[in-house]
Formats: C-alpha cells, structure tokens, sequence
C-alpha cells in the first residue's frame, strides 16, 4: 500500500496534513501468529475517520499471501498493496496480519499468492467506519480441495451518520420555534397584547422582523457606491437571488471549514459529483444573473456604459487581488513570495469571469422599462434573439474550450486526455493529471504558482501539480455565469409574470439536462465528457446549470412569488457575500471559528466545530444587515 502523502482532498489553504483523514489503507503493523480466529490479542489500534480495521488470517499452509485493494471510486486504477501476509509455519498456527482499510466508499479486495502472483480470490465488501473485520483465507476439504475467502464482523461499525442527523434535528426545531413566534405575532389577539405591553413602533419592529418575513422595500440596494464601506439604500430587490447566492455562500463555508470530515463534504477526486462541488458554480451561476439586472438598472437610471466599464474594471481587479493577496493557500508554506505564488483561484476566477460577462452584456445591453410586458408574437424568445452576438461570442468560447482539450499536443500524454494521471488508467500516463489544462497552466504560470496538491493526488496518487481554478477551466467558468445571465434576461424581460418566469426556467433546467446526459451518457466515468470539477467541463457546466435553475425556480416561488419563506436566514450572508466569504478564509484558524478538540478523530466534534463556525458567520451577517453595513466592492 501506498504511503501517506501530503496534500488536500478539495481545494482549501492550509490543509497539508487535514485531508489525510479520509485516507485510503494503510498497512499498520507487523504481521504475527496466532490461533485462528483469536481477536482479543491484537493490538490497540489507532483508527482515523473513514478507515476499519481489517484482520487477514493466513490458513493455507506453506503460502504467502499479498492482499490488495481498489477503491470502486477509483476509474481503471492499478491495484494497491494492503499488506502481506507472511507463509504458515504449522498447521496448529495460522498467520495474522492487520491492516486500516478505507471505508467511504465499497472496495475489491485481491489475494494473491505472493510467490507466483497468483490471483486466488477476490472479494468486493464496503467496510464500515471503525468496524473489526476478519477476512479469512483457508482451505475447503473435500473431493476436490477449495480455496475460501470469506470476511466476517468481529466488531460492528460506529454510525457515523447519527452527527448530521441529530444536527439536523437540532436547527429545525430551532427555525421552527422561530417560525412558530412569527405566527403567534401576527395572531390578532397576541398583536393586541403586544400593543399594550410594548411601544407600538417596537411592536411593528417585531412583527416584520427579519427573523419571520421582512419587508421587500426594506432590503438593501444593489447600486452601491463604489468603495469598501457604504450604507444601503432601500431600493426593492428580488430576494430569492440573494437567498440563492446565500445558501451556496453557506454551504461552501461549511465545507471550507471540513464539512464534519464526511466524504461527500469533500471534492470529488476526479469524475463525479458531491455536495462541495456544487456550490462555487452556482455562486457564477448567481453571479450573472445579478450582472444582468444591476447592469440594466443602473442604464436605466442614467448612467453612461463608459462609467459602468470603469466600474466592472475595478470589480474584477480588486477581486483578483483579494484572491492572490489576501486568500492564497500558499501562505501555509510560509511568507508569501513570487517564488511560490499562487497565481489561480476562486476569487481570481470570479473576477475574471465577471469582467468577460459583464463587459459582454455592456456591449448590447438596453434599459428595459420598469413595467415591461412584452407582447406577442416576439415575447416568447425576446430574452434570447436580440443578443445572438453573445450567444455567438459564447459559442466562439466554447469551441476554443473543445479544440484545446481535445485537439492539443501535450508532450507524453495521449490528445484528448481527460484523466486523473496517477495511478488511474492503469497507471498508463502518471504525469499527464488533468491533460491539456494541466499542460497550459504550466506552461503560461510555471509550475509553483499553481495549486500543488489537487484532489487527485489522495485517491489517485498523482504527484503532478494541477488547478482546479485553472484558465482553460475559467472559460467554462464564463459559459457557466453566461447561462446565469440568461436567468436574469428572463426574471428582467418577464418582470410580475411568475408563471412565464417559472416556465423558461423549467425549460432551461430540461435543456441542459438533457445536453448533460448526452455528454456522459448517463455515466460518471464513460461519457465523451464526464462531469469533472476539477477540469470544470462542458458537461459539469450543464448539469449544474440544471440544478441551478431548479434551484432558484424552487427559491424564486417561494420567497417572491407566495412570499411563504423570507430567504433567512440565507439572505443576510447573500447581501454580504464578499465579506462572509474573505472573512471565513481570513479567520478560520481562529477562535471562535476553530478550537482544539479533545477527539480528532470524531465526525461529532468536527462537525460541531463547522456548524458553530458557518452559523457565527450567519450571525455576523444578520447583525450586519440590521445596521444596513455592506462590503461592496
């Protein structure tokens, strides 16, 4: 088996030790001899998250076992050794070897005959976290001699999923009770009361307080003067945009942060998708839809496009600063210095895809009335038609995406290749991670101002820097606002015509569904083009632009159509989003956002860390909001 090796599952700063706990095995000790089946003489071992113990007995006299792995998430990988098992000396004892396997996701187990490499047997299980297991490998007697394998439970796994669901009973009936008082508030007889007993302005207070459903009018604007600090204005505003931005900003902390050390808080190692891999793109998703409105907003207020462009200038400079400056991984390694700068980044490639997306919507871009209502027959496709130059500028883009991945020379490795490196693809091309992104990456930014230790490098053992906030990647990024634009074309063109809005909405979310199936073939591994989040392909584009407009159908009907939920409390870090998100990175070793915990190994604590640091981000917000403080930039 492989040796621990450095680096991050996902891609957060200072991790070089943290994503070693979702670790494949590891054999742990020295095998030794002892009666068949005898357990209580073993060692005491020291689990981590995500690992069992497993228990190799050795009955077959005079051969010498080697054990092997595959994890089922691991695409075309070369086996693994777990650990061997040494020859038998007599038949009263047998030999016993003890190893962690991992126990995310289910494994292939291989044993062999270390003299010959002689596959004996092979057994697919998916062992469970800090569970005992034995696997014994004898004889069968009889008229023709057999060779068993079978895997049997000395101690029963721990649940580890008890943490999220206890969590999860806890802030429900927390948003319950709160939902409950906003009831009882607005019940007449309980109003009354109130005026009595209170002040009547502090009673309105409590009545539309943010904490039930606030007031439309009282939201902050979105044309803020330029500048770090200002007040808002009171300009109305759609919330479930806000809302929307909010729960991916919240999501994406929480996983930031560690996510409880769950597997599917973490990025996906190579092809396929979790929950952390959805967040950033709907923060582009979101993130042109507001383009499309503030844009159109603020021609209709008078401003000239020059200015608009000095605007959209400063945006995506100060963003690609914040980026590089201020959260930059590579700050773990020391004082940060040219030599190991971190050019890449998820604020640089939001700042980078803002300008392209914003200047483009610039160049056509109208002042569309307040009161638009389109007639027919051109109002079914006039969010669309009119900008056929966009539409064209992106396809331009996305047949450049095409022609590099899968047309480019890239020296030692096969045109076309989309593959993980390592030891994925039978271990055929191990420096070619990430094809021909990885190659223009190295070649335009030099090796140590990318990212150094990709998600790849803990399942697939790559060795091979790559970015997952790469520039081949960032043009796919642009493809993902662009269609986030579009929503906001259709929330701005249909403005009060809720079922028009939710229909297109619906039919954009089939759209790209449809095109997503198309492009895997219904496969995580197997399609032209597998979703991948560290490539940020085509197909990973389209299938969370599918979830995105479903999404904020979903968020848009509830909070601005019936107005049954208020977006809290996701709204308030939505208004904040650039605060909430450079300020969880900036703080996150501190206190109270992280403390020593006397179990590191414990989903309970680690998840109780996370959830207590997203939420004080959440309060922060919300304070923030009730002064009317904003960080724009």
């Amino acid at each position: 088996m492989a040796s621990l090796r450095p680096g991050g599952w996902g891609q957060r700063a200072c991790t070089l030790g943290g994503p070693l706990l979702a670790l494949l095995m590891l054999g742990l000790a020295q095998p030794h001899h002892t009666p068949h089946h005898d357990t209580s003489r073993r060692q005491p071992w020291d689990l981590k998250i995500d690992q069992a113990l497993l228990q190799i007995h050795n009955e077959l006299l005079g051969e010498n076992l080697t054990i092997s792995w595959i994890s089922d998430y691991c695409y075309q990988c070369l086996p693994q050794e777990l650990i061997s098992v040494p020859i038998n000396k007599t038949p009263e004892e047998h030999s016993v070897s003890a190893a962690a396997v991992d126990s995310q996701h289910a494994v292939t187990l291989l044993v062999r005959n270390t003299k010959d490499n002689k596959e004996i047997c092979r057994l697919h299980y998916h062992f469970g976290e800090f569970g005992n297991y034995s696997l014994v490998v004898g004889s069968l007697h009889g008229s023709i001699p057999k060779i068993s394998c079978n895997i049997t439970v000395n101690q029963s796994p721990s649940n580890s999923y008890l943490p999220i669901f206890f969590a999860f009973l806890i802030y429900m009936g927390f948003f319950s009770i709160l939902a409950l008082g906003q009831v009882c508030v607005n019940i007449e007889p309980v109003r009354n009361w109130l005026y009595k007993k209170m002040n009547p302005t502090e009673t309105d207070r409590l009545i539309n307080s943010e904490l039930g459903s606030p007031s439309r009018a009282d939201s902050a604007g979105g044309d803020l003067p330029a500048g770090l600090w200002s007040s808002a204005s009171s300009l109305q505003r759609l919330r479930s945009l806000d809302t929307f931005r909010g729960l991916a900003l919240i999501i994406m902390v929480f996983v930031n942060y560690g996510g409880g050390k769950y597997w599917f808080f973490k990025h996906q190692s190579w092809n396929g998708l979790t929950v952390a891999d959805l967040v950033f793109p709907w923060f582009v998703f979101i993130m042109g839809t507001s383009i499309s409105l503030s844009l159109s907003s603020m021609l209709r207020r008078g401003r000239s496009k020059w200015q608009l462009l000095g605007k959209v200038l400063w945006r995506s400079i100060v963003l690609f600063l914040l980026g590089v400056i201020v959260v930059n991984p590579n700050y773990c390694l020391g004082p940060l210095s040219w030599g190991n700068l971190r050019i890449p980044g998820v604020l640089q490639r939001l700042g980078c895809t803002y300008l392209v997306v914003a200047v483009l919507e610039l160049l056509f871009a109208t002042p569309v009335p307040e009161n638009s209502a389109l007639e027919a027959p051109y109002s079914a496709l006039q969010d669309i038609l009119p900008y056929w130059p966009q539409w064209l500028f992106m396809m331009t883009l996305e047949v450049v995406w095409l022609c590099l991945t899968f047309l480019l020379n890239v020296p030692g490795c096969p045109t076309g290749y989309l593959g993980p490196g390592g030891i994925g693809n039978f271990g055929m091309y191990p420096n070619c991670t990430g094809g021909a992104a990885a190659y223009i990456d190295q070649l335009l930014l030099g090796e140590k101002h990318i990212y150094q230790h990709p998600s790849s490098n803990v399942l697939y053992l790559t060795t091979v820097a790559f970015d997952p906030e790469g520039i081949l990647g960032t043009i796919n990024s642009v493809v993902m606002a662009f269609f986030g634009l579009q929503a906001g074309k259709i929330l701005m063109f249909y403005k009060n015509q809720h079922r028009q809005i939710m229909l297109r909405f619906c039919v954009w979310s089939i759209v790209m569904g449809v095109i997503s199936v198309v492009l895997t073939k219904g496969t995580k591994d197997q399609g032209f083009v597998p979703v991948n989040k560290n490539l940020w392909s085509i197909s990973y584009v389209t299938t969370l632009s599918c979830f995105a407009f479903v999404l904020l159908l979903l968020v848009y009907y509830l909070v601005d159509v019936k107005k049954v939920w208020s977006g809290a409390p996701f709204f308030y870090p939505g208004m904040n989003s650039i605060l909430v998100y450079v300020g969880h990175e900036i703080f996150e070793n501190y206190f109270p956002f992280k403390w020593k915990m006397q179990d590191t190994q414990s989903h309970s604590e680690h998840l109780a860390q996370n959830l207590t640091a997203t939420s004080l981000w959440v309060i922060i917000a919300y304070i923030l909001y009730r002064k009317r403080i904003f960080w724009k930039i």
